[in-house]
């Protein structure tokens, strides 16, 4: 029995699928396959060309390329896909004579709203209400921004709850003017997903803010803008007397943190574009010419959260490095065209640090393998109690390193929900770190998705894979051993494989597992989460063993893990990956062709190229301007 894309065509009509090329608010319409195990493989039923079923084996056929399920497949049926969360809009009334609000919504530990500029007005004060804000509370001035044509407030470290917010005009004697003031009701906030090894044993929250969102007590908060990177100073304590000096420039504040006398909680809060001609190389301190934040070893509490406000923040031409220290967070940002042999952002020996929601593009043009640049985010030199989280990985060429060749601990990291767009590789490349992979979507990636190294062990659950020419790779062994060079000679490591799904194969999809060839194999496919990988399972190449840290309460993280199934719609819905509403810089990359490309995408990058920030600044400040 055939059932052919006939079919699948009346199927995606009675679902109400569209055509064409996906969207993000789109709904995916999937043939599900029930195996005797209990598992279930997801399809795309717009990839299918048909689902054969002979006696009891069913193959799937999509396109030139096929698979057979012999004597496995218990049930095949059909799913509308959970439509992709947009967020809800709040509630408002835009009555004449009063502020028109343009659009609004809450996000995760922060609302935002959008407002046209009222005649006779030359600034605005906004006003917060709900959970710990009993009454309407001013913000800060900076989060009120002028773009032009409408201005924008953005409120941050919000519990989760419900909120209003209110805007009031002022005119240019300082006065509100009250009856024209507007405000809007319901908006929603949800807390950050604080899964994975950066919050392991780690109560106070990571970075400034802590675990319920608010800012921890005594944080110092810095506005930092294009005009202000290099002049903007804060006072700091610089020697164990309390001795207190007052440093200048952003990078020379962070560096200031470096010893640990100045023990405040420090949030700094980017606007806007800032690109490498306006921050002065002075500020930039990293061996990679980037913006620094260091600590003399792994003890100091750096408590320090780089955070983006809004949706539209760049760092344009560098990129950020961590080293040591701990209790680190990155948020809400995006990096483009840093130098081409420098890392978007790099990790170096930091332990609970949380890096998420930003997006990474192309690195500047460079030779040979980096024609993208380099990596997008790597973490070595003993990195640890990390994660890397609902990041949205724009066609990146090397996307992760995880762990460099002297690491001495488990280095217990975690990438979750991470969306691989296009990518090439390194979803991560792992070396000799203990690494958990679950919840990310693999996005049409034309070499590999995650690759294992000298001696690590690697979890790799629950995972989408669409479009992905070889899911997991071991070094030397299995997929890499046929001859394609993935790798550069070094020896092995274990990928434990659990719960992932393989939907729309390439023709040259290839995925070895240890069941099928217990000598060469990609992974250990496991039958149950909780099952141990046996000692007799070796590396072909270092002969190295699982060490079965997902299944030691001592040092596994507690998490919740997504079903597979729902994986996409999370990660490309409004609380997925990327920054707020999913960054200002868009791009629809073509699955037909862009799949299998690995070349720097010549749509992507007129887009980054043309990208210029369209913030004016702070209402009634003239010197605030940021474009």
């Amino acid at each position: 029995m055939k059932i052919n894309i006939y079919l699948f065509a009346l199927v995606t009509m009675m679902l109400g699928m569209s055509t064409g090329v996906k969207a993000q608010s789109s709904v995916k319409n999937q043939a599900v396959l029930t195996l005797s195990d209990g598992s279930k493989r997801y399809y795309d039923t717009e990839s299918l060309s048909s689902i054969d079923v002979d006696g009891t084996n069913v193959k799937i056929v999509q396109g030139t390329s096929s698979y057979t399920f012999a004597k496995m497949v218990t049930d095949i049926s059909f799913t509308k896909g959970t439509p992709v969360d947009e967020g809800a809009e709040g509630n408002y009334n835009n009555t004449q004579g009063k502020v028109h609000i343009n659009e609004s919504k809450g996000w995760l530990e922060s609302a935002y709203v959008k407002f046209a500029l009222f005649s006779g007005a030359t600034s605005y004060n906004v006003y917060v209400k709900g959970c710990h804000y009993a009454d309407y509370t001013k913000i800060d001035r900076e989060l009120v921004r002028n773009y032009g044509s409408y201005g924008r407030a953005d409120v941050v470290g919000l519990k989760a709850g419900e909120y209003c917010l209110k805007i009031v005009p002022v005119n240019p004697d300082g006065m509100e003017m009250a009856d024209a003031a507007n405000e809007v009701t319901a908006l929603t906030v949800k807390n950050y997903d604080r899964g994975g090894f950066a919050h392991m044993n780690w109560t106070k929250g990571v970075g400034a803010y802590k675990d319920d969102g608010t800012l921890k007590d005594g944080a110092v908060v810095l506005y930092v803008t294009k005009n202000n990177f290099n002049t903007i100073t804060l006072d700091m304590v610089t020697d164990k007397k309390g001795k207190t000096e007052t440093c200048t420039g952003l990078g020379n504040i962070l560096i200031a943190k470096q010893k640990g006398y100045d023990t405040k909680p420090l949030a700094v809060r980017i606007l806007g574009m800032i690109t490498s001609s306006d921050a002065d190389a002075a500020q930039r301190r990293t061996d990679q010419d980037g913006l620094l934040l260091k600590a003399n070893n792994t003890t100091i509490d750096l408590a320090v959260t780089i955070e983006g406000i809004g949706d539209d923040v760049v760092f344009k031409g560098f990129g950020i490095g961590v080293v040591s220290g701990c209790d680190v967070e990155i948020r809400n940002m995006a990096v483009f065209y840093q130098g081409s042999s420098d890392d978007n952002m790099e990790i170096k020996g930091t332990q609970h640090v949380w890096v998420h929601h930003c997006d990474y593009f192309y690195g500047a043009k460079g030779g040979g393998d980096h024609d993208k640049g380099d990596g997008s985010l790597d973490c070595k030199d003993n990195c640890s109690f990390a994660t890397f989280s609902y990041n949205h990985f724009w066609d990146s060429g090397k996307s992760i390193l995880c762990g460099m060749k002297k690491e001495t601990t488990d280095n217990l990291i975690s990438y979750h929900h991470n969306w691989f767009d296009h990518s090439d590789s390194r979803h991560p490349r792992v070396r000799t770190s203990t690494v958990h992979i679950y919840n990310n979507y693999f996005d049409g990636n034309g070499k590999y998705g995650v690759g294992a190294t000298m001696g690590s062990s690697i979890f790799v659950e629950n995972n989408y894979f669409r479009g992905t020419f070889r899911p997991m790779m071991s070094s030397k062994q299995g997929t890499d051993a046929t001859g394609d060079g993935t790798f550069s000679g070094e020896n092995g490591g274990i990928i434990k494989s659990f719960g992932n799904v393989f939907v729309e194969k390439p023709k040259s999809f290839s995925f070895i597992t240890y069941q099928v060839n217990s000598t060469s194999f990609d992974a250990y496919e496991a039958t149950a989460r909780d099952e141990v990988v046996p000692e007799t399972v070796v590396t072909l190449a270092g002969n190295t063993t699982y060490n079965n840290f997902d299944t030691d309460p001592q040092r596994m993280h507690s998490g919740v893990v997504d079903a597979t199934g729902d994986v996409p719609d999370i990660v490309t819905g409004y609380y997925g990956a990327g920054r707020l509403n999913h960054g200002d810089i868009q791009y629809v990359f073509n699955n037909a062709t862009d799949d299998a490309d690995y070349g720097r995408n010549a749509g992507l990058d007129a887009v980054l190229a043309a990208y210029s920030s369209s913030l004016v600044g702070f209402f009634g400040d003239e010197n605030s301007q940021s474009q």
